[in-house]
């Protein structure tokens, strides 16, 4: 892997801030955050199936979708509040498995030219104990794996519209 996840989780505050680039454009990159045929095939750790409730990736929609693995399901649901085409979106992030705790999301599309760019994000939790859980959780393997099949997904159809089979 070329492009690697960046994690800074500082001490004693309530936010994670990470960054990743990828070898494909930006509209390619904001389109598989969009397109729910496409997070599906990304998001969260290898080895778990994805299923989408809803996914409404436009500002005032929201989302609610399940992971499982080995017979255990964990539900996430949130609200986008922001979304800029192919530079910024703000979202609401809750796993159901910890109720209260939810965090706002920041991300940012940075387009680096020559077809590449960056994403940059923070998330900002209720407390320190709940973004420590979420630390602690495998967040950081699950992201990596998940933005490596982004990475895969991008690259190979950064040609082509993303999404349109073409």
């Amino acid at each position: 892997m070329t492009n690697e996840l960046t994690i800074d989780a500082p001490q004693g505050v309530p936010w994670i801030d990470y960054t990743r680039e990828f070898d494909a454009p930006v509209a390619a990159v904001f389109n598989a955050h969009r397109d729910p045929d496409l997070v599906r095939q990304w998001l969260g750790p290898n080895g778990y199936e994805m299923t989408i409730e809803r996914w409404d990736f436009v500002t005032g929609g929201s989302y609610r979708y399940t992971h499982q693995s080995q017979g255990r399901e964990y539900g996430f649901h949130g609200l986008f509040h922001t979304v800029r085409e192919d530079e910024f979106a703000i979202q609401t992030f809750e796993f159901e498995g910890m109720p209260d705790e939810v965090a706002i999301e920041f991300m940012w599309f940075e387009d680096l030219g020559h077809g590449r760019c960056r994403l940059r994000g923070r998330s900002i939790g209720r407390t320190v104990e709940g973004r420590d859980a979420m630390v602690a959780s495998g967040m950081e393997k699950g992201m990596s794996e998940g933005y490596e099949r982004l990475e895969s997904l991008v690259s190979s159809t950064s040609t082509a519209p993303i999404g349109t089979g073409a």
